[in-house]
Parts: C-alpha cells; structure tokens; sequence
C-alpha cells in the first residue's frame, strides 16, 4: 500500500505534481526495512517454539487488531503438546500413562482462542494448562495485525525516502515509474538515520 495519498503530498514536503510511482517504490521499501509485507492490517501465521517452563509465546507483527465480527485478533490456533522428560510430569504417573494412551504428547489440536490471554500491544499470547499437567512445546498461530491508520511518523518517512531517492542522482529520472527493485537496491543509502529512527516502532521482531 502507499503511505501518503496525492492530497498529502505539500503537506508532507513532496511536489503536488510527484510521480505516485516514487510513493509506490518508497511505501515498498519502507516495507522491506520493517521485514513485513505491509504495515497495514494484514494475516499473518507463525509456527512458534515455546520455551521450557514458559506457556507464553511473542508473536512477530505488532499491533494486534480485531477485526470484525471476529471477538480476537487470533482467527486460528493449534498448539502440540511436549513429551515432559523423568522427574517433570506435575500430574500422577496415572495420568502420564492416560495421556500416552491417548497419543497426547506430540499431536495438534485446536486451542479455542477466546481461552487464551492476549495482549495485543505486546504481542503476547499466554496459555492455559492442561488438566493433566500437560504443556504445548509448540504453536500455530494465524492473526491479523497492523496499523488500522498511518501514523504521521510513517507519512514523513516515506516523504523522507521519496525526496532522498530524487536527490540521488543514479535515481534522478523526471518522469516514467519508477522501479520498485531499483529503489530497493539503493535502500542503505533511501534509509537515512532520520527514516529509521521514525520506522523503528513498527520493525517486525522476526529475524531480529
């Protein structure tokens, strides 16, 4: 998606006759510093690890987002339950058996997500135990997350990177579009201490 309109272009510091092609080019690049496919609200599904004694996982994307008529940002969960090693079955060794009876340990099933606590502004996802002592070692998570609006910090960054890539002079071109890989391969030089600090809240923690 673009992240300034034609309407926003004087206010922001661009020319009103710009190119809507540097935008298109700019909003890309922008989306490849923040490693997401945009910054808009979009889905997302993560295969996460969970670690020993924990049962809460951090999803990549930031915010979290409802969207309607959904009650939670989480559209769908599974969760796979670990094997515990000797000494760390909570339960009795009765339940241990009933639960490697019924192939428990090592499967998928479904976590209704309404049963987990969410935190949608850190990303947190914090679940419940099983009544057999059991925990999951690994989830799947789909959800949406984004900006429901463009913050005026990501319409001044991609102004930024619009007018760094018109003073470039491999860059420099009057008129026709502008391509998006071209802009992208000069990304180190678009990406100005200023950009980055103003895109640095909404940088995808995957990878990181």
């Amino acid at each position: 998606m673009n992240y300034l309109d034609a309407t926003e272009y004087l206010t922001y510091g661009l020319d009103a006759t710009t190119d809507p092609s540097w935008v298109t080019a700019a909003s890309a690049v922008i989306d490849a510093h923040c490693r997401r496919a945009t910054l808009g609200v979009t889905q997302y599904e993560e295969r996460l690890k969970m670690l020993a004694d924990l049962n809460t996982v951090r999803l990549s994307y930031l915010p979290l987002v409802t969207v309607a008529p959904a009650a939670t940002p989480v559209v769908s969960l599974q969760g796979r339950y670990g094997l515990p090693r000797r000494g760390e079955w909570p339960a009795p060794d009765l339940s241990m058996e009933f639960a490697l009876v019924f192939t428990l340990p090592g499967s998928w099933t479904t976590i209704d997500p309404t049963t987990v606590d969410i935190s949608p502004v850190l990303g947190e996802l914090t679940f419940p135990v099983n009544v057999l002592g059991l925990a999951f070692n690994e989830v799947d998570v789909t959800y949406t997350a984004g900006l429901q609006t463009i913050p005026d910090g990501v319409k001044v960054a991609c102004a930024q990177v619009v007018k760094n890539a018109q003073a470039t002079p491999a860059l420099n071109v009057k008129a026709g579009a502008m391509d998006r890989m071209r802009l992208e391969y000069f990304s180190e030089t678009l990406l100005d201490d200023t950009v980055r600090t103003l895109l640095t809240p909404y940088i995808a923690r995957k990878g990181a």
